[in-house]
């Protein structure tokens, strides 16, 4: 209850902070107003490049304090085009400023925000306010005040009321409290949809991620392959040679050797054990026999049994999902269970598998459909995704099929491992993209 209690104090004052910086967000948004109105005249070009820098200054901020607080990442738009050089004319940057696609999603985000994100992050501010009213100040000033004394819907004229008001009012805070991480995450969903870069731009950069890592994806493919080769000349194929001159050898033996031909077959049986688990270790390495046997869903729950953490599953799928797909969740689901196991001090570990419909935002794909993970333990926090190889190159196999990796650690913890990979509907009616549960 103390850590909920903090958070949901740390969510107030950020909720403060939002209602306090919206109005700047007022003021920089009539600012730029201001200077497209002044186009007419002349005044506007001068005037509205600096204001439009301003407001995008704003966004930004809005975007970083949404993925610190939140973990929810919401990708910015182009920057807007720079002065290079003092002397360019005023007309040529304000029109680049107003051809800028991301100048108006600011500018629609900047009339918005305050009528309904402010609006939003005020109600448990209010709920706390009023409620220290009844429980800090009903108490001192009841007997100060006439019959028309009402606190909510309790008329506050005696002892008892004037104790009902206090209830009332230290309930009132706790729902405040309470409430503000809900409101903070509404407040992030609310902002994600305004301020996420425009739909070509998404495009844009999908294709240039997605030619990026092409490249990336075959040089991984090759070393893999490699790798397979290596195992099988190190490990199987050395045995299975050994076998075949063992036997040979039991053959010549037979006719002279009787009990030399039997120690050479017991052998034979030996190596042929030894080879075989060889391979079934190289098979285990590629794809788990479980995870091709009964889905996505039961091969992390038997990662949950291997494990030494307190580790719970959730699975929400209908289906299966493709192999490719459940292979590469199942990795990275590994590679985050095996970090929270070495490194965060944790003690639980809970992993979430649902399936979701992709928004506009989201640019969805033709099926609108995506798995997502979610891999939260309670260590201690700090991780950085810059500094951590594993996970780096986990993100680098889910880029292949054009999914993401999100990292949300603060310090004190908890951490979370976010996962979403785009899938695809094997027909109209039954989508492919999911786990059994």
């Amino acid at each position: 209850m103390g850590g909920l209690g903090a958070g949901g104090l740390r969510a107030l004052v950020r909720c403060q902070l939002l209602g306090l910086v919206a109005l700047a967000v007022v003021a920089v948004g009539g600012l730029v107003i201001g200077a497209l109105l002044l186009l007419p005249i002349g005044l506007g070009f001068r005037l509205l490049p600096p204001a439009a820098g301003a407001l995008r200054g704003l966004s930004d901020r809005y975007r970083s304090w949404t993925a610190r607080w939140t973990g929810t990442a919401i990708s910015p738009p182009d920057p807007l085009a720079p002065d290079r050089s003092a002397s360019e004319r005023p007309r040529r940057r304000a029109a680049a400023v107003l051809g800028d696609e991301g100048f108006w999603r600011d500018l629609r985000w900047a009339w918005l925000e305050p009528w309904f994100g402010g609006l939003l992050v005020a109600v448990p501010l209010a709920l706390v306010e009023y409620g220290a009213f009844g429980a800090l100040v009903q108490p001192f000033i009841w007997r100060l005040l006439d019959d028309g004394n009402w606190y909510a819907f309790i008329p506050v004229r005696s002892t008892p009321t004037m104790l009902a008001a206090l209830a009332l009012g230290l309930a009132f805070i706790a729902a405040g409290v309470r409430l503000a991480p809900v409101v903070l995450g509404l407040h992030a969903r609310w902002s994600r949809r305004l301020l996420s870069a425009p739909r070509s731009t998404e495009l844009a950069r999908r294709v240039e991620r997605l030619t990026d890592i092409r490249d990336e994806s075959l040089d991984a493919q090759a070393a893999e392959l490699r790798r397979i080769e290596r195992d099988l000349h190190d490990g199987a194929q050395a045995r299975l040679v050994a076998l075949g001159m063992t036997l040979d050898e039991a053959t010549r033996l037979l006719d002279s050797d009787l009990e030399a031909a039997r120690q050479l077959l017991l052998d034979v049986r030996e190596t042929s054990a030894r080879a075989l688990q060889d391979l079934r270790d190289l098979v285990h390495g590629i794809q788990p026999p479980v995870l091709a046997d009964r889905g996505l869903g039961d091969a992390v729950r038997s990662l949950a049994l291997d494990s030494f953490l307190d580790v719970h599953v959730e699975v929400r799928l209908p289906g299966r999902l493709p192999a490719p797909v459940e292979s590469a969740a199942y990795f990275a689901i590994s590679e985050a269970l095996a970090n929270a196991a070495k490194h965060s001090g944790a003690e639980e570990v809970r992993i979430t598998l649902t399936y979701e419909d992709l928004t506009y935002e989201d640019l969805a794909h033709e099926d609108g459909a995506r798995l997502r993970v979610t891999v939260t333990d309670d260590g201690r926090g700090g991780a950085d995704l810059a500094r951590g190889t594993g996970l780096r190159g986990v993100q680098r196999r889910l880029g292949t099929f054009d999914g993401s990796l999100a990292l949300h650690s603060p310090l004190g913890g908890p951490t979370t491992v976010t996962l979403e990979i785009p899938c695809a509907s094997s027909s109209p009616k039954t989508s492919s993209c999911s786990g059994t549960g």
